[in-house]
């Protein structure tokens, strides 16, 4: 029986169901490279299907029977999609299984800075009550910034527009635009933006999106909202501009390095609310991101059309 290699220690049990053609092979929750490319040294599979760890040229070379990578999710950095096209190995991934997740996780970080919520309840946990001197945002008629209009992207813009405020967005390979969101450059994105929220892949074009230049060219009092790559933002800067008042909060999902190494300034510094890259870590996305997965896979294993 041909094997499938699925990089974590489980998937939805709908999702092992429609891939009972094939032998499932785990890898555990935190593999190496090494790992990976022992277990595809050993198993040979088909497919894999990717929640954790990394993909290498090397992994691909070990399992000369491979024909498909299928991402559990939508991003697909930890993949090397240039060795993959260089041996003519399939890369899909599960695109919006996880976007109401997402943009949900990435809404509620927004509302965490601009209500304070982290620190009031660290506060009221301390047995302070401070209402007094509490004050907070309101987002009814401000103006957010959205940077990558995919499904996650235009989810949260409605999630945006519910609340009142003007939607602004960048995205240049943008095929849907809602009626209810502006089309700007970047340069009038940050400058007229009290919200930024990222939902693009990470790429060479676009590392540190965020730096010191095109955050001090942002409003002063902008919050910053990321749940799509770490490698988007430079931390250094995003760090001296919440230290210096120029941003007023940072909610963030993911980070440059993860998972985030103790001692990392973030995590005690105030005007930060983290999380650990669980924006589409829900039990409805769980099922969603490995039943279009394994669709997938086994549509290229078909040679059928992809999950739509």
């Amino acid at each position: 029986m041909s094997k499938i290699l699925i990089t974590s220690d489980a998937i939805a049990p709908s999702a092992v169901a429609m891939l009972s053609g094939y032998e499932l092979v785990y890898t555990g929750k935190t593999p190496t490279p090494e790992d990976i490319v022992a277990l595809c040294r050993e198993h040979n599979p088909v497919a894999m299907v990717v929640r954790y760890g990394k993909i290498t040229g090397a992994a691909m070379d070990a399992a000369p029977a491979l024909r498909v990578i299928s991402k559990h999710g939508s991003g697909t950095d930890n993949i090397d999609k240039a060795a993959a096209k260089e041996r003519a190995i399939a890369v899909v991934a599960a695109i919006g299984a996880n976007a109401n997740a997402v943009a949900e996780h990435a809404f509620a970080l927004l509302l965490a800075c601009a209500k304070s919520i982290a620190s009031v309840n660290a506060r009221m946990h301390a047995g302070h009550w401070e209402k007094a001197t509490h004050s907070s945002l309101e987002l009814a008629g401000r103006t957010v910034g959205v940077v990558g209009l995919g499904a996650i992207g235009r989810r949260f813009a409605r999630m945006a527009e519910g609340f009142g405020m003007r939607v602004i967005a960048f995205d240049p390979f943008a095929r849907e635009v809602p009626s209810h969101v502006e089309l700007v450059d970047l340069t009038a994105l940050f400058e007229q933006s009290d919200v930024i929220s990222l939902h693009c892949p990470l790429t060479e074009d676009n590392q540190h999106l965020l730096n010191a230049q095109t955050l001090k060219s942002c409003k002063r009092g902008v919050i910053v909202v990321n749940t799509a790559r770490g490698g988007l933002i430079d931390e250094q800067a995003l760090l001296d501009a919440v230290r210096q008042g120029h941003v007023r909060a940072a909610g963030l999902d993911s980070f440059a390095v993860e998972p985030m190494v103790a001692g990392h300034p973030f995590q005690t510094e105030p005007g930060f609310v983290l999380s650990p890259h669980v924006g589409s870590v829900t039990s409805d996305a769980y099922i969603s991101m490995g039943e279009y997965a394994a669709k997938n896979a086994l549509a290229v294993l078909a040679q059928e059309p992809l999950v739509a």
